[in-house]
C-alpha cells in the first residue's frame, strides 16, 4: 500500500471507497505503534484509522459471532447465551418510536434471532403488553402501549444492545475485551468508561461529541462514521436546532436526539449526499478488526450497513 506525508504525519493512503459526500476520507496510520498513535494521532487530536484488522485477534471477534449458511453474520447464541441473565441496556425503536429499556442477555438474543429468522414468529413471544422484567431507563405517565403486540413486531421493530458498559459484563466476556495498549499507555492510562454496541444492521447512532478521546473498534459486521471538527459539528446542531425551533442543550443529549423532528433534521444534515450542504468533514468505513480514533470533542454519527450482526467497542481514556 502507498504511503503519502501531511507535514510530519505520514499515513497510508486510505482504501479505496469514494467520499462522494464532500467528506474527507479518515487517513490510515502507518504502523499500529504506540509513538506512530501517540505522535499522530493522540498528541495533535486528529481522526486515524488504525492500519486495517489491527484489532482481529480480540477474542471477542472470534468467539460472539459466526456466518451462517447463507453467507451473513450471526451471533454465536450458544456462547453467548452462558450469560443470558446478564442485564443489558437496550434501545429499541419502531418506526419512529424510541425508548430505552434494561433486559436480559437472554431477551436481546431472542429478539436478534427473531428478527433474522425466515419464518414468521409470534410477536407476543418477546413482547408482552408491558415486557415482563423489563427496567424503564425513564419513567413515563403516558400509555404503556409500546410494546403490545398490535404495536410492535418483528421485522418493524429494531432492539439495539446499546452502551452496555464492558465492567458490569461477566468476567469471561470482559477478558474476551482486553483494553489495548494504545488505550493504556498513549497518555495517562486512565481509561474513562468502555462500551460494546450490538445490532442487527441497519442500526443508527446520531451526531454527538464525547468529553473524553475515543478509540472505536468494529467486531463484526460494517459501519461508518462520519467525523466533523467541534466547531464544524456545534454549528451542525445549530443549524438544527434552528430548523425545528428547539433549543436543546450539545452537552446534554436525551431521548430527543433518537426520535421525531430533531432525529430526522440530523440524519439529513450529516447523511444527506447533498455536497451543497457546506459540511466540513470525514468519513471512515470500519470492518471487522478496525479501529478508529475519535479526538476529544469531535462531532460524529455511525451507521452500521449490510445485512446481518453489527458489534463495536470502544474506550474512552485520557
Amino acid at each position: 500500500m502507498l504511503t503519502g506525508r501531511t507535514g510530519s504525519i505520514t499515513f497510508r493512503r486510505c482504501r479505496s471507497y469514494t467520499t462522494k459526500h464532500g467528506l474527507r476520507p479518515v487517513p490510515i496510520l502507518s504502523d499500529a505503534g504506540l509513538e506512530t498513535f501517540r505522535k499522530d494521532a493522540f498528541v495533535p487530536a486528529t481522526p486515524a484509522l488504525l492500519p486495517r484488522q489491527t484489532f482481529s485477534q480480540l477474542p471477542a471477534v472470534q468467539r460472539w459471532f459466526l456466518t451462517a449458511s447463507d453467507g451473513r453474520l450471526t451471533l454465536n447464541r450458544s456462547y453467548l447465551a452462558r450469560f443470558g441473565s446478564t442485564i443489558v441496556p437496550l434501545e429499541i425503536s419502531n418506526n419512529d418510536r424510541f425508548t430505552r429499556i434494561e433486559q436480559s442477555l437472554s431477551f436481546f438474543l431472542e429478539c436478534v434471532h427473531a428478527s433474522s429468522s425466515t419464518y414468521r414468529v409470534q410477536p407476543s413471544r418477546y413482547f408482552s403488553a408491558y415486557v415482563p422484567g423489563a427496567r424503564a431507563i425513564r419513567r413515563t405517565t403516558q400509555s404503556n402501549d409500546f410494546f403490545s403486540a398490535t404495536a410492535i413486531s418483528p421485522p418493524t421493530a429494531r432492539v439495539y444492545l446499546a452502551q452496555a458498559p464492558i465492567n458490569d459484563l461477566p468476567r469471561a466476556l470482559r477478558d474476551d475485551l482486553p483494553v489495548p495498549d494504545l488505550v493504556l499507555k498513549a497518555g495517562k492510562g486512565d481509561v474513562y468508561d468502555s462500551s460494546i454496541w450490538i445490532g442487527q444492521a441497519p442500526t443508527y447512532t446520531p451526531l454527538h461529541r464525547d468529553p473524553n478521546p475515543n478509540l472505536f473498534v468494529q467486531l463484526a459486521g460494517t459501519k461508518i462514521v462520519r467525523l466533523f471538527p467541534p466547531d464544524n459539528g456545534k454549528a451542525i446542531f445549530a443549524k438544527v436546532q434552528e430548523t425545528i425551533e428547539g433549543s436543546a442543550s450539545a452537552t446534554m443529549r436525551g431521548e430527543e436526539m433518537m426520535q421525531g423532528a430533531e432525529k430526522k433534521a440530523l440524519e439529513f444534515e450529516v447523511w444527506s449526499d447533498d455536497v451543497r450542504s457546506g459540511r466540513t468533514g470525514w468519513e471512515a468505513e470500519l470492518r471487522s478488526g478496525d479501529g478508529l480514533f475519535i479526538p476529544k470533542g469531535w462531532w460524529h454519527s455511525v451507521k452500521g450497513t449490510g445485512d446481518g450482526i453489527t458489534g463495536s467497542v470502544n474506550w474512552w481514556f485520557r
